[in-house]
C-alpha cells in the first residue's frame, strides 16, 4: 500500500511517500519546504503568519496526495506548535481549513519514535540517540536495543540562531560562547543521564544531515562516509564564525552543503559538540531515518500503543 506522512517541524515541513509490502518499508519520495515554523513564535505565542504558511503548504501537498489517490495518511506536528502557547487552538485550525487530521506529537513519544527510526538497522545494540531539531533535541540512552532514559529538550537549532544571530546568517565568537553556555547549562541539569559516559551517539535529523555533509566535503571523505570525528567539530565551529571574513571556497562550500540550513547548522553543532563532550562521546554515526519511519514501524506495521 502507499502511505504518505506528513510532519510540521521547526525548520522545515515534509511530505514523504511510502510503499508498504508487509515487513518492508521503502520510501518512494519526499518534498520538504523550509519554513522555520519557530522563527514565527513570539511571546510564545504562533503568530497568525506561522498558521497561514503552514495552512498553505499542506493545502499543496493533499492537491498532490488528491491527484495520485494515496488516501493512508498520518500528519502530525512537533516542538514548534507543540510548545505554544495557543498551539492546540493553532493546531485545530489548520485541520479544519486543510482538511487534514492533524496531532500534536509529544516530546516522550518522538524520541520514542525517533528511536525506533534510527535503530531499526542500526549495528550497535547500545548509545545515545540525538535529534537536533529546530525548536527542541531529543535524546534517547539505549541497552540491548531497549530504551533505558529519554528526554525531550527546549533548546534546538532554530530557536538558537532566532534568540542569538538574529538577521545575521552565521554567529559570531561572542553568539557561539552564548549558545554553549545555555547548552552546557541545559544538558548539565539532566538528572537522568548523570552516570552515562562514553555512549557512542547516533545522530539523526537536518543538523546531523547537514554537517555530516559539510564534514565530508572539508575533510576529503566519500559522501556515503556516516561518521563523524569529534574533535574535528570545534574546528568547524571555528572556521565559520561571522568575525572571520570567509574565503571564497568556504563560501562555496556552505552554498553547496547546508544551503538551506546555512543559518541553522552552526547552532545544532553547538548543541552537538556540548552533548559529544558530556558523554565523552568520540564519534557521532548519522542515520537517515528517524521518527516518520519509526511511526511507521511501531505504529502501523506493529498496531503498538505508546
Amino acid at each position: 500500500m502507499l502511505y504518505a506522512m506528513i510532519d510540521i517541524g521547526s525548520n522545515t515541513i515534509r511530505m514523504a511517500i511510502y510503499e508498504i509490502d508487509g515487513d518492508r518499508v521503502e520510501m518512494l519520495m519526499k518534498r520538504k519546504h523550509t519554513v522555520g515554523l519557530a522563527s514565527y513564535v513570539k511571546n510564545h505565542f504562533m503568530l497568525r503568519e506561522g498558521i497561514d504558511k503552514v495552512v498553505e503548504i499542506i493545502t499543496e501537498y493533499r492537491h498532490f496526495l488528491d491527484d495520485m489517490g494515496i488516501r493512508r495518511l498520518t500528519a502530525f506536528t512537533t516542538a514548534a506548535l507543540r510548545n505554544a502557547i495557543n498551539g492546540a487552538d493553532a493546531v485545530r485550525e489548520i485541520s479544519y481549513r486543510t482538511r487534514t487530521n492533524i496531532t500534536i506529537m509529544s516530546g516522550d513519544d518522538e524520541a520514542t519514535f525517533d528511536f525506533i527510526g534510527a535503530t531499526h538497522d542500526l549495528v550497535d545494540d547500545s548509545g545515545l540517540l540525538i535529534d537536533i531539531g529546530g525548536g527542541s533535541t531529543e535524546i534517547v540512552y539505549f541497552q540491548s536495543r531497549e530504551i533505558k532514559v529519554k528526554v525531550s529538550l527546549p533548546i534546538g537549532s532554530l530557536n538558537f540562531h532566532t534568540r542569538y544571530t538574529g538577521y545575521h546568517i552565521l554567529p559570531s565568537a561572542n553568539e557561539c560562547a552564548e549558545m554553549y553556555a545555555e547548552a552546557e547549562a541545559t544538558i548539565s541539569a539532566i538528572e537522568e543521564f548523570r552516570y552515562i559516559s562514553h555512549a557512542q551517539i547516533c545522530g539523526i535529523g537536518g543538523t546531523f544531515k547537514g554537517a555530516m555533509a559539510l564534514y565530508n566535503a572539508m575533510y576529503g571523505m566519500p559522501r556515503r562516509n556516516m561518521r563523524m570525528e569529534v574533535r574535528r567539530l570545534k574546528d568547524i565551529l571555528q572556521r565559520f564564525q561571522r568575525d572571520h571574513e570567509l574565503i571564497v571556497p568556504d563560501k562555496i562550500l556552505l552554498m553547496r552543503t547546508v544551503p538551506e540550513r546555512m543559518h541553522t547548522f552552526m547552532p545544532g553543532l553547538i548543541i552537538a559538540d556540548v552533548l559529544a563532550k558530556r558523554f565523552d562521546s568520540n564519534q557521532i554515526i548519522y542515520s537517515d531515518s528517524g521518527v516518520r519511519e519509526g511511526y511507521i514501524y511501531a505504529k502501523i506495521l506493529n498496531d503498538e500503543d505508546f
